[in-house]
């Protein structure tokens, strides 16, 4: 198995990792659960970078990097839609529509993905898709950064205190805008593979 193989399976540990940590309720667990996430989140930076640079891009890296992706994204947003992040000047809640459609995305383009195996297909991510990665990402952080700040020394909470439940709300409603433009495009560009069996 090549190196940014073993990074994409090693996202499936932390993924893991980080739903325990998250779910537990041991002191730091907050801030533990968010280090797994970010190294989740620069596993996927990394794989497919060294797999371009390198010439090491596989069907499995193909197929499994984004499956790892999804797993993990979407296993943090279905973790955060119990949680509400209270802020006096903005509240930060992730609301359960939001996750609907989120996940809902990711099953279906699993699903095309799944179809176009069974006639040799192998559909690769696309730059809007990436967008859309970037910016779940970037929102699960920001949530989680709401909850383990708690844990950290006042200089740090009063650091990211004034902006972060702002900057966290926003990034959500970004998010599910570009799941579904990207969910749209993806499924628009490949609709022969589907529309065919109709």
């Amino acid at each position: 198995m090549n190196l940014p193989n073993k990074l994409t399976v090693s996202r499936f540990a932390l993924t893991v990792a980080f739903l325990w940590a998250m779910f537990s309720s041991f002191k730091y667990n907050d801030t533990l659960a968010l280090l797994f996430f970010c190294m989740a989140g620069i596993t996927d930076f990394l794989d497919g970078r060294i797999a371009r640079a390198r010439n090491l891009i596989t069907n499995f890296g193909i197929l499994m990097d984004p499956l790892a992706d999804k797993i993990m994204v979407c296993s943090a947003f279905i973790a955060l839609v119990e949680s509400t992040h209270m802020d006096p000047v903005a509240p930060v809640k992730v609301g359960a529509w939001m996750v609907v459609i989120i996940v809902g995305r990711e099953l279906a383009i699993t699903g095309l993905r799944l179809l176009a195996a069974t006639k040799n297909i192998v559909l690769a991510a696309e730059r809007y898709g990436k967008h859309k990665t970037i910016s779940q990402i970037v929102t699960v952080i920001a949530l989680l950064v709401l909850d383990a700040c708690k844990e950290w020394p006042s200089t740090l909470q009063n650091f990211f205190a004034p902006w972060t439940p702002m900057f966290a709300n926003i990034m959500l409603y970004v998010t599910v805008v570009l799941t579904i433009i990207s969910g749209g495009i993806y499924l628009w560009r490949n609709r022969s593979l589907y529309l065919e069996d109709l």
